[in-house]
């Protein structure tokens, strides 16, 4: 894998960020529980599941869970708690029915959610489920609740097995619910089962015409990646980038794209996110141009480096302009590729690049250029190809007329077995090429 998919890769295969309702408000608005106390009295005239023979909401208690809430509402949690303390010392024929204590703890689990005591509200919303006959639209909905809270806590497993509990007595469970199912099994690591569960939340969307939240999308993509079905990650991307156009998709699409062999449709991916002005790091925009290098577009690879040099954005190293430097001889432009690579090996510290600038010094017919570089590399060392440097090195001694250097240049090229066809070659040439400028001369 080259370097350029392992980077794209490394993004596809992101964790996932996974937005959990913490405010106590919303914890509750999702499950359907807006106010503690007023929605348990609304609780009363939904249509229920099954028969429940609810105990009846006495005035005076009534009154008092209605002081109780007033102060909770006020940020008064102190006072609402006291009012509620003061409740449950009651005792005789004052002693709390089921759905009465159902209430009060109901309402203590908001004042310790909002204390941000997690352990205390979860306790006191399992008081509440554990009271016998209350209205089973309040239990369903606390149920919800206590499963967010161990999500909240990020208690993956007994979540789970409180939404399970839920989804039970749920007649019509929503998409909401189906994804924080699956944002605890992906938690788990259980991919199957977290994908199961976004793809039924997704299709809920869908079949009322409502587009999915991008952060669906992203969990099923990632969990599509991690099972490698490569082509309904591929579909995942393009919905998102439909509903949700963001650089990071063009670019995750751009590696699908790469994983299927689709080498023209991943440089498009890419290209349109430069051509959206979406691409804004270094590493972007050499990739753009590893990608246009590997399509044989030379030109757009030099162009869009050019630019990432021009907005300081990419970065003034060695690489950098060596990629710039070999954009540019690729695409016949010797004129750019001279100053791109003189800059290259002056931030270098091996001579490999000195000797490789020999070469475009030679392309460009700088000849005496080329062989000052070519030595200067080889003496540096760390040459990659010595045998190729000396070759370039006697061809620019012999544009100058120095046959000698040039004939000790290939015979040091032909020393190596990789050269030695070459070398004999440029040896004959020059021979030949010898002998006709004397005969030349003698006539």
């Amino acid at each position: 894998m080259s370097k350029v998919n392992v980077i794209f890769r490394a993004g596809l295969l992101a964790v996932p960020v996974l937005a959990l309702q913490v405010a106590v408000t919303e914890v509750q608005r999702a499950s359907g529980v807006v106010q503690p106390f007023g929605s348990a009295l609304a609780q009363e005239e939904k249509p229920e599941q099954e028969t429940r023979r609810t105990p009846a909401l006495r005035n005076k208690v009534y009154e008092k869970l209605a002081e109780a809430q007033a102060f909770a509402e006020e940020k008064q949690l102190s006072e609402a708690a006291r009012v509620l303390d003061d409740m449950l010392k009651s005792s005789g024929k004052n002693e709390l029915n089921s759905y009465e204590l159902a209430n009060v703890y109901n309402l203590y689990a908001f004042i310790h959610y909002s204390n941000e005591d997690y352990n205390k509200a979860l306790q006191a919303y399992e008081n509440v489920v554990s009271q016998p006959e209350i209205p089973l639209a309040m239990e369903i909905n606390t149920r919800y609740t206590i499963a967010q809270l161990y999500f909240v806590q990020e208690r993956w497993r007994e979540g789970i097995a409180a939404l399970k509990k839920w989804f039970a007595m749920s007649e019509s469970p929503n998409a909401n619910a189906y994804v924080l199912l699956s944002q605890g099994y992906y938690q788990l690591k259980d991919y199957d089962e977290a994908l199961e569960n976004i793809e039924t939340a997704i299709a809920m969307y869908r079949e009322k015409d409502k587009v999915p939240k991008e952060q669906w999308f992203n969990l099923a993509r990632f969990l599509y990646m991690e099972k490698n079905q490569i082509t309904d990650a591929q579909a995942m991307l393009e919905e998102l980038l439909f509903f949700y156009p963001k650089k990071q998709y063009w670019v995750q699409l751009s590696y699908v794209y790469s994983e299927r062999q689709n080498e023209s449709r991943q440089l498009a991916a890419m290209e349109t996110a430069y051509d959206q002005d979406m691409l804004e790091k270094d590493g972007e925009y050499r990739n753009l141009a590893s990608l246009f290098l590997s399509q044989n577009v030379p030109y757009k690879a030099g162009k869009v480096l050019r630019e990432g040099f021009e907005e300081e954005i990419v970065e003034d190293n060695s690489k950098s302009w060596e990629l710039l430097a070999g954009a540019w001889r690729q695409a016949q432009e010797i004129d750019w590729a001279i100053p791109a690579m003189e800059k290259a090996a002056a931030k270098s510290d091996s001579g490999d690049l000195y000797a490789r600038l020999g070469s475009i010094y030679l392309d460009g017919e700088q000849y005496e250029k080329a062989i000052e570089s070519i030595n200067k590399g080889l003496q540096r060392g760390g040459v990659k190809r010595p045998d190729n440097a000396r070759l370039v090195l006697g061809m620019a001694y012999f544009n100058t007329n120095q046959y000698e250097k040039a004939r000790d240049a290939f015979r040091a090229a032909g020393r190596d077995e990789r050269s030695k066809q070459y070398a004999r070659q440029w040896m004959k040439y020059m021979n030949s090429e010898i002998e006709r400028q004397e005969k030349l001369a003698e006539g």
